[in-house]
């Protein structure tokens, strides 16, 4: 096991440094910089003086050394200033990221909640009205966009009951949690509904597979409930491929649920992230990239540590 979390740990370090080099081009190749989007078209600068601020902020260098330069902060924890706000990257990222595990903790939770056990039904009884409108709801929420559906949850719930969910007024939990929690659970809603109808189907599809497995034969062929077939047995195996569609989704939900984070205005490490690319915020975009990376590679890490909790048999010696 220890050898199995060496070897991850050591994939992380190419990983983290290929997905660098690719935002740092990419980022490079859209049309302006972070001086023409700071300026805008209201100033108007002489030759000498746009040239004095990109030497300020390193865009006078050649792409190799500015990327060189970046890299070796980096490694020191300083992933540069935001040109917009002038603070540390980092720590703007690090003060928004309690928001955005939160929105992604309560959607996961959410879309386990409402998937797991509509899965298990619809797979006990398989073809029964039961089944067909778990398979109709599980197809409606993969088709709703979440913007859509977030869009829709605020103009229901202003116009027919008065309710407007708090936009751009964000309050911490630790500050007042109940109001948090009221602030977060129509994003998390929003997002845990599409993870749902995808854990619905994971787990429909995988337990009815182990459902005529062998060994479930011979459990019932020893006078076993089908209770204890299901639950004790078959269930178990079922949730290998639940678990690593949950932690692909916590993954993605923790780099930030950008499009639903900007339908309800919070202030989250996507909406930090999506700020940065319309202003050409070279430095946020790289750092807020990283970090996603990053924690998208651990979840990962955490999500096949859980295979041997779930079934004993899987070693990764």
């Amino acid at each position: 096991m220890q050898r199995f979390i060496l070897q991850r740990l050591i994939a992380l370090v190419p990983t983290l440094l290929g997905i660098s080099i690719i935002v740092f081009l990419v980022m490079r190749l859209i049309p302006g910089d972070t001086v023409s989007a700071m300026i805008g078209t209201q100033y108007k600068l002489t030759e000498a003086q746009a040239a004095a601020l990109r030497a300020y902020y390193g865009l006078d260098k050649s792409l190799p050394e500015q990327y060189v330069i970046w890299l070796m902060n980096a490694l020191h924890g300083n992933f540069g200033f935001s040109v917009r706000s002038g603070q540390p990257v980092l720590g703007e990222i690090l003060n928004r990221f309690p928001l955005t595990l939160e929105l992604a903790l309560v959607a996961v939770v959410i879309g386990l909640c409402l998937g797991l056990p509509i899965g298990i039904v619809s797979a006990v009884k398989r073809d029964s009205p039961l089944d067909l409108l778990g398979r109709l709801l599980s197809l409606i929420g993969l088709a709703l966009p979440n913007f859509w559906l977030g869009t829709l949850i605020i103009l229901v719930l202003s116009l027919y009951f008065g309710i407007l969910p708090t936009s751009g007024n964000y309050t911490e939990f630790t500050q007042n949690p109940l109001v948090n929690l009221q602030q977060i659970f129509f994003p998390a809603l929003t997002l845990g509904f599409a993870f749902s109808a995808s854990i619905m189907r994971a787990t429909r599809s995988s337990l009815l597979e182990e459902l005529f497995q062998d060994y479930a034969r011979t459990a019932r062929g020893k006078g076993l409930h089908e209770q204890a077939v299901i639950v004790g047995h078959c269930l178990k195996n079922a949730l290998i491929p639940v678990i690593t569609l949950a932690g692909v989704e916590m993954g993605y939900l923790l780099g930030g649920a950008i499009v639903v984070e900007e339908v309800f205005a919070l202030p989250g490490v996507g909406r930090l992230l999506l700020n940065g690319i319309s202003q050409r915020d070279y430095a946020v975009v790289q750092g807020a990239v990283v970090f996603i990376a990053f924690n998208f590679v651990i979840i990962n890490l955490l999500t096949d540590l859980a295979y041997a909790f779930v079934n004993p048999r899987i070693r990764y010696e």
